[in-house]
């Protein structure tokens, strides 16, 4: 069982959830984040003022899968994510030692679905 967490662009959230989609990987957890990395912000001048903008809008998402499942998320998440520019995002992968499904009790994979 791993854990995959990949940071992206807003705009390009449709494009990840429909390559998800097609690779048949429905669960997911998104989150609207702020954060900064190689792109490390821009200015921008708001009544005279200049202001830097170095946290950046992103999108957060978190999907647990089974091992079979490993490459086809991170495929779609690169397929739907890609724009070949900076900014792009990252793609982590996490081993996970347990889950658990609240409603039947069941653990391991099986809970995962």
């Amino acid at each position: 069982m791993k854990l995959i967490i990949a940071m992206i662009q807003p705009h390009k959230l449709p494009d990840v959830k429909k390559a998800l989609f097609d690779a048949d990987i429905h669960k997911m957890t998104v989150s609207n984040v702020l954060g900064c990395g190689q792109q490390r912000g821009f200015t921008e001048t708001y009544r005279g003022v200049i202001h830097e903008v170095n946290l950046l809008k992103k999108i957060r998402l978190e999907i647990a899968v089974n091992e079979d499942f490993v490459e086809p998320t991170i495929k779609a998440i690169i397929a739907g994510a890609k724009t070949d520019k900076i900014g792009d995002g990252k793609i982590f992968v996490l081993n996970m030692s347990e889950c658990i499904r609240i409603r039947t009790d069941e653990k391991g994979s099986n809970a995962i679905g």
